[in-house]
């Protein structure tokens, strides 16, 4: 970075941190980002040379177009909050209950408008389009960067750059990799289908709840049997519910659960496999199954050459140990 560069990279800390606060203190979850993105909006707005639209409801693009011939480059942050209330204390605490940016979405955003202002004002200096986009509701999946690509955001584009804060690295340093970085990760709902009764007579009854606890048992399976253990994958069944009274067994329960994983064959036989174990199972005890499977966000798959390009750029800012 070129010493005038990292002047004024210095100089903005000091709004970029009052931007983050700003944002923080009011927090909105997916698909509720109004504030949070007319906010801003209005802060691009004061930036010269951007054009600023407005593809999606609650997301927002703001573009920098040099005149010159060269690339399209864009950069990428998300501005939704977790569905949870703060309890902090701190003074920018969320100013709205059951909104929290526990998850760093407040700083994504906050950095990725100092960049539109940094780069806006070296626009004399540089060559093609850059492009700024601030995606909505990436807390639910499909989440709204299927949204943004629906509506053009990135047509045209050769790169796209992102960042994510952790707190599970020192301050100053920085995770890179290349290839697929985050699972794929995916819903499944099994409603498993008996036969209620009174629990004094159960042999009249295809009681759901015996059948479930064998399913969720069953489905262990899969990844330390069927799945080869050169791959990886993660099966969770996270939610179990049915019946209405401590004596009557119920007609049918719910099992709900998540699967992660880094392949598409791996994503998709671990979805067979899961329907074939529990549809099976509760056949062979005169039961059924309604399975439902969604699809939730895929994977972050880096391009290897942009992701050294980017190595570069930090060891030579801040030293190799940084990366």
């Amino acid at each position: 970075m070129n010493e005038l560069l990292h002047k004024k990279v210095q100089d903005a800390a000091q709004t970029l941190v009052a931007d983050r606060r700003w944002l923080h203190s009011h927090a909105e979850i997916s698909f509720q980002e109004k504030e949070t993105t007319a906010w801003l909006c209005a802060q691009l707005e004061k930036i010269e040379g951007l054009t600023i639209s407005r593809p999606t409801a609650t997301g927002a693009v703001a573009t920098l177009s040099t005149g010159r011939p060269g690339p399209v480059v864009a950069f990428r942050a998300d501005i939704d909050a977790l569905a949870m209330t703060e309890a902090t204390g701190l003074p920018y605490a969320s100013q709205n209950p059951g909104a929290m940016h526990a998850c760093g979405h407040d700083g994504h955003a906050a950095v990725l408008l100092s960049a539109a202002r940094l780069l806006a004002g070296m626009r004399d200096e540089l060559r093609g389009e850059a492009r700024f986009i601030f995606q909505h509701a990436e807390e639910v999946p499909p989440g709204g960067a299927a949204e943004l690509v629906a509506a053009g955001a990135v047509d045209g584009v050769e790169e796209v750059y992102g960042l994510h804060f952790t707190s599970s690295m020192p301050t100053g340093s920085f995770g890179v990799r290349s290839g697929v970085l985050t699972s794929a990760t995916d819903r499944f709902d099994i409603t498993v289908k008996g036969k209620g009764g009174h629990s004094a007579i159960p042999q009249e009854c295809v009681d759901p709840v015996v059948i479930g606890a064998q399913i969720v048992l069953a489905l262990q399976g899969i990844i330390s049997r069927k799945l080869n253990p050169c791959e990886v994958a993660v099966l969770s069944i996270c939610q179990v519910s049915g019946g209405s009274a401590y004596n009557i067994i119920p007609h049918t329960i719910q099992l709900t659960g998540s699967v992660r994983t880094f392949d598409q064959t791996v994503r998709e036989n671990v979805k067979r496999w899961i329907e074939e174990i529990a549809r099976g199972i509760a056949r062979a005890q005169g039961g059924d199954i309604d399975f439902a499977y969604s699809y939730g966000y895929g994977f972050v798959v880096n391009d290897p050459a942009l992701t050294e390009a980017a190595a570069a750029v930090i060891r030579e800012t801040f030293g190799p140990q940084a990366v």
